[in-house]
């Protein structure tokens, strides 16, 4: 599918979680995991509302990699997972491969842990069979900073485009006058606290102005406990 905007079509992606497993996330050391896992789970929510296929495989996840983490099939329930065998790069994989073409999309978002092997490696093979790539960087993660500046510069060097969650997310939504948008608006508040901070005051002003539900809140949080002064 053409696209000569480099902006991400939501109708022809697929998001592809690639390796994110609880012991591979104890090795992540260029950003912190709570950020890592929110971010995941910002990106999986994102997709699910934008109606994005997901495809996710786990590395031998009954050995010390570990298993999927729970964020990944809690956010995106739609998930198909596929099963490896001991292969390192998901690409290789046959099933992988078959999840990604059925869908009949052409434009793959990816992450992964660890970024320098889980992402890079499926992210170059897609690239050279055609598909436009991008590379979620961070919601992916390796075990240190220069491992990850390496890997964005070899992926940037090779075509892919790469990006943050927050960016997705707003090429997947595309406009705010949508019935989700509520939700949506629920994606960035769970990825920015400052904006979550706006989201709370921009609902108290609509509750104050139409003297709705959450109208002088601690007033009436306090006056039902008897502790109104």
């Amino acid at each position: 599918m053409s696209n000569q905007s480099n902006l991400i079509d939501p109708a022809d992606s697929v998001l592809l979680m690639v390796d994110h497993q609880s012991g591979l996330l104890q090795i992540v050391d260029d950003l912190p995991i709570s950020e890592l896992r929110t971010n995941v789970s910002a990106l999986v929510k994102a997709a699910t509302l934008a109606g994005v296929p997901v495809v996710a495989t786990a590395s031998v996840p009954e050995g010390p990699n570990g298993p999927l983490i729970p964020e990944i099939l809690g956010n995106a329930p739609h998930t198909i997972y596929v099963q490896r065998h001991g292969e390192i790069n998901a690409w290789d994989v046959a099933g992988f491969r078959r999840a990604v073409e059925q869908t009949g999309r052409r434009t793959l978002i990816i992450a992964g842990i660890m970024t320098s092997i889980c992402v890079v490696e499926p992210a170059l093979a897609a690239l050279a069979d055609g598909y436009r790539v991008y590379a979620v960087i961070d919601a992916s993660g390796t075990y240190s900073e220069v491992a990850q500046r390496v890997s964005i510069e070899r992926l940037s060097r090779a075509g892919v485009t790469v990006v943050d969650t927050l960016g997705v997310a707003a090429e997947l939504q595309k406009t705010w006058a949508r019935e989700d948008a509520l939700q949506w608006g629920g994606v960035y508040a769970g990825v920015s606290a400052g904006y979550a901070a706006v989201i709370e005051s921009v609902m108290r002003a609509q509750a104050e102005a139409g003297v709705g539900e959450g109208a002088a809140a601690e007033v009436s949080w306090a006056a039902a406990r008897g502790q109104l002064m």
